[in-house]
């Protein structure tokens, strides 16, 4: 007999959860353990074999530089790229990720002068295949760290295995590459200004820069009027530079018939240089004003000057004294304007695409009137004038540390020597940047190979517009990528492709001193073959343009090319020797996914690649995200110290908190990230392991017993509705590449829905009804699809605890990445039911809220001591609770529904209008085992300390043999 006083322990006969997997997830130490199981059993294999004979979903690899350990910018991209081919694994496809490495170029190539120099070594002295043979050996050294890191990242691919730009494979084919362009003609040697590095001596094309913001000197320049009206003659025109030390290569002047121009007379001057009273000159009307106050002088205007007669003048060069003996033309130009300077565009061909174009477009016209169209080299690579531009011997435009040489300074005194110089100033603006060295570059004209966006190529088609073509036939996300990239293949000029280095893959034609390509399909088959047996190397080694022409040409007619090519060209064409060279992989791929820098980037240049040699894109589908920020929103540097790095992060909290921390990003735009928001991605996660560890520790009294849809509860049908829903939504969202949508929904419904609501409703139930009950039977049967279902949905994203939570539950399991998403029948989805559930919410809502305030007033302690009254006067809301147990629903021990609209003092919500309640304490006995207060408590004199609902229970238990 037990003692009167003594209360019987009954927890031994409740199915409280039962779980090893820890509230405290560990992940810094478990994640690596689980990476290592996956490397050891083989997952990646597991992955292939499973996915046999299904449908390709490929998601092409932009290659990063192997030059460095991963920063927070690849560990976005690279779980990005994870979550999507996993999920389109986990949703019936074969979805290969084949990661890859961009090999070739300066980042790499750097790195080895660097050691040079601190050797003080000389690169140009060092045989070129050892030179590339340590570029090869440093890249492969940072590919080994990098793997390891996107490895840790819970990156799943074929690591073993991946492409390198400097495999000897991927060389011939970007080799390939080039000379199915240069057959088809569209490759040519031309002369023109282009992005030059002075501290990298190389070209350097607009995907490789970057701007930053300067201050520069400005001038005011005035050109004698030599030709023209007989009032006009022995006046001046005047123009505004940013870019002094380029007057030497000045040709001509732009100017434009779009807007008025005015003849000014100098009435006063206050300056110690400049134009002085009685002087006339030449300005745009809208500009002469602000000219004018630059140069410190009072200006009247006597007359307007027409388009007509400004295409007739002709000027001198402000410093012919010093042997700019030529005459500069006036040219009309759309790409003038009247917002700034004078009107009048200083036009150097030789250092600006825009004044190159000017020239060229007037070269006939120019020649026909006996001036010559020879666009000068003013400078030289290492930034010297050169004996075009005499007079300035010696002078540097920049230095080997991207330092100002003397030229800007130079330039300005001859011009004040010759009374030239109206004006000069500084000014603030953006200039591009090489974004390797981050020094300023220069525009120079140099011979270099170009690739024609505009020529015919036999079919109608120009490169041009082929890619605007299949820009049009892309999908982008978001879909503002379209036009960014159009309006980039819109307005860009040729496409350079040499670089003056030495790592890399050559531009590897013959050519005449004309820039003739040699054409010979037998020579380009030799050197396709070399460079699939022994690398690129094979360009550069002795004898090779013997080799490769093999006494059929003259070694000495046709020069080998020792150029190499732009690395975009590279990362460009890694379609062809993956896409179309793997049979694990398939062209075109159906999607690319990179930071939106790579609009002028790789999706550029690949679809560039693709357009010249196959006429469409490599993609069906382009996917952008934008940049890390700071916390504050300033960007990350290491001098503000407010960087955050992946392996910190991983560290301190675990690979699966940063790719939470991905997922609910809005990745399209630039994001940001800091120890708050770290720590709030920790909460998210806590709550949602929680969610996970409560349904693990309640399954482990499930029996695997299905209950057939028709049995089912409707509150369990309920939760049958919110999947089907959710099952859309995530389907969908994976399909839309909209992780934060799906994050932030499953995560609602884990802490809302099912914590915060189902759970509760059913805790009782789960612990306490008999074995036998359907009610409980049908519950741990829907938390068994809920697992399932919220587990594989979240795997994508978070891989290392739905691993863990998965073998938890299921420890004769592979891995749960061998799982699909689980089929939702068609009849879970019940919008009436979820209509109905919605109004008992709401009048739940109401209830919740009057027993808060009797915890708070601690007239009770838990919801189990309230028998709440019910006052519905909404019939919509009280038809909805008809039939319902609305006291297990409440959590109360009774509760008393009532058709009516209640006292004035009864608790009501605002936004539940209909609604009152009135708190009461529940009558009876507390239950022993349910802690419900009953009046059925001791009913049963076998078990007289519980209701009988629990009496029934331990009944049925003690027959099972369970002690109790």
């Amino acid at each position: 007999m037990t003692d009167a006083t003594e209360k019987k322990d009954y927890s031994a006969t409740l199915y409280l959860p039962q779980t090893e997997f820890p509230m405290r997830a560990g992940l810094p130490q478990k994640e690596p353990q689980m990476a290592a199981r996956w490397q050891e059993m083989g997952l990646y294999k597991k992955l292939r074999d499973d996915a046999k004979g299904r449908e390709k979903f490929v998601l092409h690899d932009g290659p990063p530089y192997a030059n460095g350990n991963i920063h927070i910018g690849h560990a976005l991209n690279k779980i990005l790229k994870d979550v999507i081919t996993r999920s389109f694994q986990m949703r019936g496809f074969d979805s290969n990720y084949v990661p890859g490495w961009d090999c070739h170029g300066l980042p790499i190539e750097w790195k080895i002068e660097e050691k040079y120099r601190e050797k003080g070594k000389n690169k140009d002295e060092v045989e070129i295949n050892e030179f590339r043979r340590e570029c090869r050996e440093f890249a492969q050294g940072w590919i080994d760290v990098q793997s390891a890191e996107f490895r840790r990242l819970g990156i799943e691919g074929d690591f073993d295995h991946p492409y390198t730009t400097m495999a000897y494979h991927a060389e011939s084919r970007i080799a390939g590459e080039l000379l199915k362009i240069a057959k088809s003609g569209q490759l040519y040697r031309g002369s023109k200004p282009i992005m030059w590095s002075v501290v990298e001596r190389t070209a350097l094309a607009e995907a490789e820069v970057e701007y930053h913001e300067v201050e520069s000197d400005t001038i005011w320049v005035k050109f004698p009027v030599t030709e023209g009206g007989d009032d006009l003659k022995g006046n001046f025109v005047v123009i505004w530079t940013t870019t002094p030390w380029t007057i030497p290569g000045n040709r001509a002047i732009s100017f434009s018939s779009r807007f008025p121009y005015g003849l000014y007379e100098v009435e006063s001057a206050t300056n110690d240089f400049g134009p002085q009273p009685g002087e006339k000159l030449i300005f745009a009307t809208r500009l002469a004003d602000e000219a004018a106050a630059k140069a410190k002088v009072t200006l009247k205007l006597l007359r307007d000057v027409t388009p007509e007669e400004l295409s007739a003048i002709t000027c001198a060069h402000p410093l012919a004294a010093l042997g700019y003996d030529f005459p500069v033309p006036l040219l009309d130009g759309d790409h003038v304007t009247d917002d700034a300077g004078t009107g009048f565009v200083h036009t150097a061909p030789g250092h600006g695409r825009e004044d190159f174009d000017a020239w060229m477009a007037a070269a006939r016209e120019l020649e026909a009137r006996g001036i010559s169209s020879r666009i000068p080299f003013t400078v030289d690579d290492a930034g010297f004038y050169t004996s075009d531009a005499p007079g300035f011997d010696g002078a540097r435009v920049m230095d080997d540390n991207g330092k100002k040489g003397d030229a800007n300074n130079r330039v300005i005194k001859a011009l004040i020597d010759a009374n030239n110089l109206f004006a000069r100033g500084r000014i603030k603006h953006d200039y591009p940047h090489s974004w390797r060295s981050k020094k300023p570059v220069i525009f120079r004209n140099t011979p270099q190979w170009f690739v024609y966006m505009d020529k015919e190529l036999g079919d109608g088609s120009t490169l041009r517009s082929r890619a605007l073509g299949a820009i049009d036939e892309t999908r982008f996300v978001p879909a503002s990528g379209q036009n960014r990239l159009r309006g980039m293949i819109e307005t860009r000029p040729d496409w350079v492709l040499s670089r003056q280095r030495a790592w890399g893959v050559p531009i590897c034609v013959f050519a005449d001193e004309a820039g003739n390509i040699l054409r010979d399909d037998e020579v380009d088959a030799r050197i396709l073959e070399a460079f699939e047996n022994e690398g690129a190397d094979a360009w550069f080694a002795e004898g090779a343009a013997e080799r490769f022409l093999a006494g059929k040409y003259d070694a000495v007619q046709w020069k080998q090319v020792r150029d190499i090519l732009d690395v975009w060209f590279d990362s460009g064409s890694t379609h062809t020797f993956t896409l179309e060279d793997r049979p694990d992989l398939k062209w075109p791929a159906d999607v690319y996914l990179e930071g939106s820098d790579q609009h002028r980037g790789w999706f550029h240049s690949s679809l560039l690649e693709s357009c010249a040699t196959r006429g469409h894109a490599p993609y069906k589908a382009v996917v952008t995200h934008g940049f890390t920020m700071a916390e504050d929103g300033r960007k990350m540097s290491k001098s503000l110290g407010n960087t955050v790095t992946p392996q910190d992060v991983m560290k301190e909290s675990g690979a699966d908190i940063l790719r939470l921390w991905v997922m609910n990003t809005d990745y399209w735009e630039d994001q940001r990230l800091g120890k708050t928001i770290i720590q709030t991605n920790i909460d998210a996660y806590r709550k949602l392991r929680n969610t996970i560890r409560w349904m693990l520790g309640t399954l482990a009294h499930d029996k695997g017993e299905e209950v057939a849809y028709a049995d089912l509860p409707e509150l369990e049908k309920l939760m049958l509705h919110r999947l089907a829903e959710l099952d859309t939504l995530v389907r969908e969202g994976y399909d839309a590449f909209d992780f934060k949508k799906i994050a932030r929904s499953l995560i609602d419904f884990s802490n809302v829905e099912l914590s915060a609501f189902y759970f509760d409703v059913r805790k009782d139930t789960l612990y306490c009804d008999a074995p036998s009950s359907l009610k409980r039977r049908a519950s741990l049967a829907v938390i068994r699809k809920l697992f399932e279902c919220l587990v594989t949905w979240l795997a994508p994203m978070i891989p290392f605890t739905a691993e863990e939570a998965w073998l938890s539950l299921k420890p004769d399991a592979v891995s749960v990445h061998l799982e699909q998403f689980p089929a939702v029948p068609a009849e879970w989805l019940n919008p009436a039911l979820a209509e109905k559930w919605e109004k008992i919410r709401k009048v739940r809502s109401v209830v919740t809220g009057a027993l808060e305030i009797e915890r708070r007033e601690k007239r009770i302690g838990s919801s189990l001591e309230a028998a709440p009254v019910v006052h519905v006067a909404d019939k919509t809301l009280l038809a909805a609770l008809e039939g319902q147990d609305f006291a297990e629903i409440c959590i109360t021990s009774a509760v008393s529904v009532v058709g009516d609209d209640g006292p004035a003092e009864a608790f009501r919500l605002n936004e539940v209008a209909g609604v009152a309640v009135e708190p009461k304490l529940a009558e009876g006995k507390k239950c022993a085992r349910s802690w419900r207060i009953t009046a059925d408590v001791g009913s049963d004199p076998e078990f007289p300390e519980v209701s009988a609902r629990d009496a029934a229970a331990l009944r049925e238990l003690k027959a099972l043999g369970i002690t109790v």
